[in-house]
């Protein structure tokens, strides 16, 4: 058999295999730098960049594909959501990507309990269409809502929930297959009277079966012996499929063959019964391997997911601020049992749990119990399991965490055996980490702080592997029980299997593909486990000087691009805010962890050269709506918005931004013009005909409606009225540019709110601005410049301890978020950040004696993007609850506005997009009573705009409660956008024809001076 070399991309022509394809589909041929740098790596340590990357968009496609990397000897490697964490999905190959378009759900028969797959499909999607018939697929991985079952193919994925019905290679019936010298078949089990018929009828299929059935002739007694009868043994090939007594199923033999054999392009599933009924028995323990020592105790009480976590993975957790509301549900100890049980109704699920409650309190020191029988709570505990992967990542004040050591399996019964010899070997080698998983089954997961830069550290890290890999055999385990082998541990085989198994895995590979072209050196004849890092000892990123100084990143801004750990959770398609444009794209560099990875690829400087003036990453970030919501939902805090505005401030330096770079981005400055003659500035942005010519000038997508500037703002509204409360507590309330130019009655709502909690309220004198839309755009140095400004114009508050109360979260996220980031040792600026509030976080911290008037109303409630990642949306909800409102707070991600971001040209169909997914079809949906809320600015302008009804700031909400005839006094029909077009002086409806031809004129001479200094 072969060894496998190097590839050298060098080695194909992929010029003209680019033109090749491109002449043979319709789907997406992507050779280009940056779509290589995106696919370079997986969740994995490794990274090969790829030869090209395909997207097909049918499967015919994948037909034609392979049939032309074949013309060219390329190699091949089928991609789903790229999650993998052994290095299955990085290989210098053309990397198929089935995610994008080859994602459908073909056929499910509820009778059969079957269904027909396309490889792309996302788990999720298939699990919520089988549990309308009470049906699932049961492996379940944490990524559950991302990762594709093309992938799961691949590993042979397990979850909490193969307890109950198995691993992938269980659940799978049939699979279209295609080889890679282009023969397509079908394969599942196969009796020895149909064996024989398809050998007798010859071919390139009589030819593969017969040698499948000579291989299992001649290992069948080794497979019987040297495989671990184990629940979850993942590593190695799926020989076992082709004994006699499992059926000489060819399809589960293949499961867990990443890539290295076969390409899937559809799949028959087998689905099982999903019990109605959950109830969840949390179990605590002193410690982990106590807990570790119960599991087979647990086990005979039926559990249908059994996991186990440790007292250092809820400590990441605090130390990270993840889950701090859900972390106190669990009941005392040191290490924890989930135990789920199902039943055919909650009552028959509560039951179970509690039999098995009842018999653990009468034997000896029983563990602390809790039931959690109610699905809110329940959810929360297993957010807390299903997030360990990124809790262990990027703890602060640790050194940085890795894979490589991450899935080992052994029977459940020597699991506390396993753990503690575990727990010596990491001290032996000086390493720590958490220890989690499967207990149920016997998996354990972890993260490790391998040292994998110095040639020191990777020697001790192989030393660690090795001595890991011989534990695991001495305890008749598995390396792998649920994430394969790929690069990880495919060289540790021999340990496992012995040498004559190893070279049934070669044969094996070989009846497949004996040009040995399907994903190359991964699973049999490997790389080695040190070879193909993706940090490794050549890793030296430069260490550009940044205006945003990273405290969190070892003020390193290298560090916040080797962050993103590749877990995907930014894939999602439904709840949360991360990453909308991926959610209307379905795009990888239109992801959080795409664009992570060119950055980290821009600043490995090989394949993208460009550095801070590369094209393909300004690309990338252009639809990124700098929501945060990656700050928020990342589970290692990836803030793209940060990475954004960094990037691109250096980007645009010395040279021209877009236009609207300057008529969003320096909004502050042009609405203070404005205020001075806002009659005019209507006139010209109101006036049908001119507001297009306006739109046009400030880059402004013609659907959208230029907001009216106000006849007041509402600082001069606010020095002419009578000062209230004196003597009484002050408060600051921040005039931010939107509420005061453009909604001045948002802030006045605010005031009288404020002023009935017992507060004096009071506004800076000078013109401040905390410079949120500037960040965007890049404009760095004058966001700088503005912050030294309000420190500066406040210093009397901040020495005073006067608390500010923001009324737009984007501001208030600035005052949190980027003030901090731009002056990380500013004793003054740190004082500014903390006494910084929303008006929820004020009523609550400061003002909890305030009790509001009740409102006996309906809404529908969206969190503001920054308000939830920045701030959290818990004292929102607390005032809302204290006010009597009968609301419902939307799951419902980016309204897709995202301050100027929908405003701009370009972006007006993503913008829809996201605010489509769920924001939009929920207000239109609510009954015209039901109150609006959304605090945000651009939201309830994207709201205005696409649905015609009129949302509700938080402020206006409680003025409503104090004053029930507001709205209806002011003629406005409750709910509904009432807003007019600013009426016109009569002198200029008289002049309007001589302004509006001066006007194009003018607007005429801007766009050609532009596009000339453009061109220059």
């Amino acid at each position: 058999m072969r060894k496998i070399a190097p590839i050298d991309r060098a080695e194909t022509d992929a010029a003209a295999l680019a033109e090749a394809l491109r002449s043979r589909i319709t789907g997406e041929v992507r050779f280009d730098a940056g779509s290589r740098a995106l696919y370079a790596t997986d969740s994995s340590n490794y990274r090969q960049v790829p030869i090209g990357v395909v997207i097909p968009k049918k499967i015919e496609e994948v037909i034609e594909t392979i049939a032309v990397c074949r013309q060219f000897g390329a190699p091949i490697l089928a991609r789903g959501g790229g999650t993998s964490l052994a290095g299955q999905c990085c290989n210098v190959a053309v990397v198929i990507d089935f995610s994008k378009y080859l994602h459908h759900l073909l056929a499910l028969d509820p009778e059969k309990k079957e269904a027909r797959v396309q490889p792309g499909l996302v788990l999720d999607d298939l699990r919520n269409a089988a549990e309308r018939h009470h049906l699932t697929f049961p492996p379940d991985p944490s990524t559950h809502n991302r990762c594709t079952l093309g992938g799961m193919i691949g590993n042979n994925s397990c979850g909490v929930h193969s307890l109950m019905g198995g691993k992938t290679d269980d659940n799978i019936e049939s699979l279209d297959i295609l080889t890679y010298d282009g023969v397509r078949m079908q394969v599942g089990a196969t009796s020895e009277e149909e064996l024989q018929r398809i050998i007798r009828q010859g071919g390139r299929r009589g030819e593969i079966y017969a040698k499948l059935k000579s291989l299992r002739d001649r290992y069948a007694d080794l497979i019987r012996k040297r495989y671990p009868h184990i629940p979850r043994r993942v590593s190695g090939y799926n020989l076992p499929w082709l004994l006699p007594e499992k059926g000489f199923h060819v399809a589960r033999a293949l499961v867990g063959s990443e890539c290295t054999c076969v390409t899937v392009l559809e799949a028959t599933t087998h689905l099982v019964h999903s019990p109605p009924g959950r109830s969840l028995l949390v179990l605590g323990y002193p410690d982990i391997y106590t807990a570790a020592d119960h599991v087979p105790e647990i086990l005979t009480y039926g559990p249908i997911g059994l996991e186990g976590i440790d007292d250092h993975l809820v400590g990441y957790m605090r130390r990270k601020g993840l889950h701090m509301g859900d972390l106190p549900l669990l009941p005392e100890g040191g290490g924890w049992l989930l135990a789920e049980f199902g039943g055919e109704n909650r009552k028959e699920s509560d039951d179970r749990a509690r039999r098995a409650m009842d018999d653990l309190k009468k034997r000896g020191h029983p563990p602390s119990m809790e039931l959690y029988d109610d699905p809110k709570r329940e959810k929360m505990i297993w957010e807390i399991r299903e997030s360990g992967l990124g809790a262990t990542a990027f703890v602060p004040e640790e050194p940085i965490t890795w894979e490589g050591w991450e899935d080992s399996s052994v029977a459940p019964e020597k699991l506390g055996e396993y753990l503690r010899a575990f727990r010596q070997l990491l001290d032996r080698h000086g390493y720590k980490c958490a220890l989690y998983g499967h207990f149920g089954q016997g998996c354990l997961h972890t993260r490790i702080d391998f040292d994998l830069v110095t040639a020191e550290g990777i020697q001790i890290y192989r030393a660690f592997i090795e001595d890991a890999a011989d534990l695991v055999v001495r305890l008749g385990g598995s390396f792998s029980g649920e994430h394969g082998d790929g690069q990880s541990r495919a060289e540790l085989l021999p340990k496992m299997f012995g040498e004559e198994l190893i070279q049934a895995f070669r044969e094996f590979k070989s009846i497949w593909d004996p040009d040995w072209k399907m994903n190359p050196g991964k699973l049999v004849e490997p790389y080695r486990i040190d070879q193909n890092l993706r940090l490794g000892t050549s890793y030296n990123p430069p260490e550009p000087n940044t205006y945003f100084q990273f405290p969190d990143d070892n003020h390193s801004f290298a560090h916040a691009a080797l962050r993103c750990v590749g877990v995907g959770e930014c894939r999602r398609e439904i709840g949360k805010t991360m990453c909308p444009s991926y959610r209307v794209t379905r795009e990888e560099k239109h992801s959080t962890r795409g664009r992570a990875h060119l950055l980290f690829e821009m600043l490995q400087g090989d394949v993208l050269t460009g550095g801070w003036r590369e094209d393909q990453v300004e690309e990338a970030l252009d639809l990124c709506l700098s929501c945060k919501g990656c700050k928020g939902d990342c589970p290692v805090n990836v803030d793209m918005a940060t990475y954004k505005a960094e990037f691109r401030a250096h980007y645009y330096q010395g040279r021209l931004r877009p236009v609207s770079a300057y008529s969003f981005g320096l909004i502050y400055w042009w609405a203070r013009l404005a205020s001075k003659m806002p009659g005019l500035a209507n006139f010209f942005t109101q006036t049908p005909g001119l507001s297009g010519v306006a739109k046009w000038l400030s880059g402004m997508a013609p659907q959208r409606r230029i907001p009216a500037f106000a006849p007041e703002t509402f600082k001069r509204w606010f020095v002419k009225r009578p000062q209230r409360n004196a003597g009484k507590p002050k408060v600051l309330l921040w005039p931010d540019t939107f509420n005061n130019y453009f909604f001045p009655d948002t802030a006045k709502a605010a005031v009288d709110v404020l002023e009935a909690a017992g507060y004096q309220v009071t506004i800076p004198r000078a013109s401040l601005c905390c410079g949120r839309p500037l960040y965007d755009f890049g404009f760095l140095d004058l966001a700088q410049r503005l912050w030294r400004r309000t420190l500066t114009a406040l210093q009397t508050e901040i020495e005073a301890g006067t608390p500010i109360v923001g009324l737009e979260p984007s501001c208030v996220a600035a005052f949190r978020d980027e003030l901090i980031n731009l002056f990380p040792n500013d004793h003054d600026a740190k004082r500014l950040s903390r006494q910084t509030f929303t008006l929820s976080e004020f009523l609550e911290k400061k003002a909890a004696h305030f009790q509001p008037t009740p409102l006996a109303r309906k809404a529908v409630v969206h969190g503001h993007c920054h308000h939830k990642a920045i701030m959290k949306f818990d004292d929102e909800e607390k005032v809302l609850s204290r006010l009597g409102l009968d609301f419902q707070i939307l799951d419902s991600g980016c309204c897709g506005m995202a301050g100027a971001f929908g405003f701009e040209k370009g972006h007006y169909d993503v913008s829809i997009g996201a605010g489509e997914l769920v924001l939009l079809p929920a207000v239109r949906k609510a009954d015209p009573e039901t109150l609006i809320l959304a605090d945000g600015f651009s939201c309830r302008e994207q709201i205005a705009q696409t649905t015609n009804r009129k949302a509700y700031h938080l402020a206006e909400i409680l003025q409503m409660a104090m004053r029930p005839a507001a709205p209806e006094s002011s003629g406005e029909t409750p709910g509904v956008d009432g807003r007019k077009k600013s009426a016109l002086p009569a002198r200029l409806k008289k002049t309007a024809p001589l302004l509006g031809a001066g006007a194009l004129l003018a607007g005429a001479a801007l766009a050609w001076e532009w596009k000339r200094r453009s061109a220059a």
